[in-house]
């Protein structure tokens, strides 16, 4: 099968590094949309993102992919199947 390639305006989980006093863990995922993309035919390509926080946003170049999760890192959203009702 063949994998996803990350595209200009694509959303994806960012990974954050969280605050030195703890106030925000690390590890938590942010939504990310991409900003450009380093190597586009490259499944794992570096990123340049928008990241949504809770209280503002910031951007951020040159994201490394980690299918680890780790801070500072994007990755695929997982998927989340329907719930019934």
């Amino acid at each position: 099968m063949d994998k996803q390639v990350p595209s200009v305006g694509r959303v994806v989980h960012y990974v954050a590094y969280g605050t030195p006093g703890g106030e925000f863990p690390a590890g938590v995922c942010r939504a990310a949309t991409v900003t450009e993309v380093d190597a586009p035919a490259d499944p794992e390509s570096a990123i340049g993102i928008c990241v949504m926080n809770p209280t503002g946003i910031f951007f951020n170049r040159n994201i490394p992919y980690s299918a680890e999760h780790r801070p500072g890192s994007w990755h695929w959203p997982e998927y989340v199947p329907a719930v019934k009702a």
